[in-house]
């Protein structure tokens, strides 16, 4: 039977993942944290009632991207969901001004298309995963990819950034 113990191992093993995975979908540090922790709480009652979950990581990045999508459909309908065009200011990537330009022009992409994008290159999932955790046919997580990326490239394109997504090299 899992215990208690075994969560709060699990919980501080996954939490920050699950924050950042939060922020890819949502853009808002405090939107993040509080799927994380929805998702955390709701693996935990299930931790409790029926004991630990087969793939608990699976299982609670699961919870937490349903959560969001029935976030992103009563944002829909209220037409109250905004976004932040830049990344957290924590950020310690080494090409930070490309980060902020990929991030803004991500951001710029219909909400799907990040979503789908952000599980396959971020979190690294197969589209067969993503298929499941969006409930959408593998042939739809292709082709908005497919899609997403194009449209990068193009709103890309005239900068350095936009080159090396292209496969082009600037001289």
């Amino acid at each position: 039977m899992a215990t208690d113990e075994d969560f709060r191992g699990f919980f501080a093993q996954h939490y920050e993942r699950l924050c950042r995975l939060g922020f890819l979908l949502t853009g808002d540090p405090a939107q993040a944290e509080e799927l994380a922790q929805d998702a955390l709480v709701r693996t935990w009652r299930r931790w409790r009632l029926v004991g630990k979950p087969d793939n608990p990581e699976t299982y609670a990045r699961k919870v937490l991207v349903n959560r969001h999508r029935s976030l992103l459909r009563r944002a829909l309908v209220e037409a109250r969901y905004r976004y932040r065009d830049r990344p957290a200011e924590g950020s310690s990537d080494e090409h930070r001004e490309d980060a902020i330009v990929l991030w803004a022009a991500t951001r710029r992409l219909p909400l799907r298309q990040q979503a789908v994008l952000v599980l396959r290159y971020y979190e690294d999932l197969s589209e067969a995963e993503i298929a499941r955790l969006l409930g959408i046919p593998v042939g739809t997580v292709k082709t908005l990819a497919r899609r997403g990326l194009a449209r990068l490239r193009r709103s890309l394109d005239t900068t350095s950034l936009g080159d090396t997504l292209s496969g082009k090299e600037r001289s």
